[in-house]
């Protein structure tokens, strides 16, 4: 986990959050199938992207998605989840794909799981791969989540710039997913949840055609998650659509408030 809870972060002790949610997927231009799949339910927010070709990878993100909402946490809307839980259902759905797929399909996740630890209130994002979670607050958009794919790399080691990543040739290799390969542990960041956040979760059908500086504006424009996370497909559809495109988006509040 790269951060931990302290007593100075975090939304003020004995204050509730509230949620508000937008969602929705589209196969794209380009694909005959939609390979994502999604968990829209408190506490936990969810994109996995299928990979492996006809229906395969429909399947990888599909159990995936199952695994996650099998969790009692999400039957009973309890914000209790830790690390090595979410771990543990991850594994699961791990070997469960490769159980159904033979080990030829996976998929990627990306999520935020709203928590309270020691009287506050957190936001203990996840990610296997190159999906996306994001947080828009103060008018400034930040990308939580880390990227588990080549370019990254090539970013981290400064053989390449992020914007040359955006348009490299090897954007889409993948580093790590669930259901294939060797390595299907996913990185967990622990950040403070305060009232007036909006999170963003997102395959990347968003992200392969639209800049952040577009996304940050849609996200300060468009008020009603709802409206904002369908703004948000139709404009990469606009932008070409070449992949499956899924969006979440959660505003947060403080519990009473308009």
């Amino acid at each position: 986990m790269n951060a931990q809870p302290n007593q100075a972060a975090g939304t003020t002790a004995g204050t509730r959050l509230a949620l508000t949610c937008g969602h929705g997927t589209d196969r794209g231009h380009r694909r005959a199938l939609n390979e994502d799949s999604y968990l829209a339910r408190e506490p936990v927010f969810s994109v996995a992207d299928g990979m492996g070709g006809h229906e395969a990878g429909e399947v990888a993100s599909g159990l995936c998605v199952q695994a996650l909402a099998a969790i009692p946490q999400v039957e009973t809307g309890e914000r209790s989840l830790t690390a090595p839980a979410l771990q543990a259902h991850l594994l699961r759905a791990d070997a469960a794909i490769r159980g159904a797929t033979g080990s030829r399909a996976g998929t990627t996740l990306s999520g935020a799981v709203l928590v309270e630890q020691l009287g506050r209130t957190y936001w203990l994002v996840m990610n296997v791969g190159d999906s996306r979670t994001y947080r828009f607050s103060h008018g400034h958009l930040e990308q939580l989540s880390v990227d588990h794919s080549l370019v990254q790399e090539l970013v981290d080691d400064g053989e390449i710039s992020a914007e040359e990543a955006a348009s490299h040739p090897q954007r889409h290799v993948v580093t790590r997913a669930l259901g294939t390969g060797e390595d299907n542990e996913a990185d967990f960041w622990l950040v403070p949840a305060e009232a007036g956040d909006r999170v963003l979760v997102c395959s990347d059908g968003l992200t392969g055609e639209l800049a952040d500086r577009s996304i940050a504006r849609i996200l300060d424009t468009v008020a009603d998650p709802q409206d904002a996370a369908m703004e948000l497909i139709h404009a990469a559809l606009d932008h070409g659509g070449r992949d499956n495109v899924t969006v979440i988006v959660v505003d947060t509040r403080a519990a009473g408030a308009a």
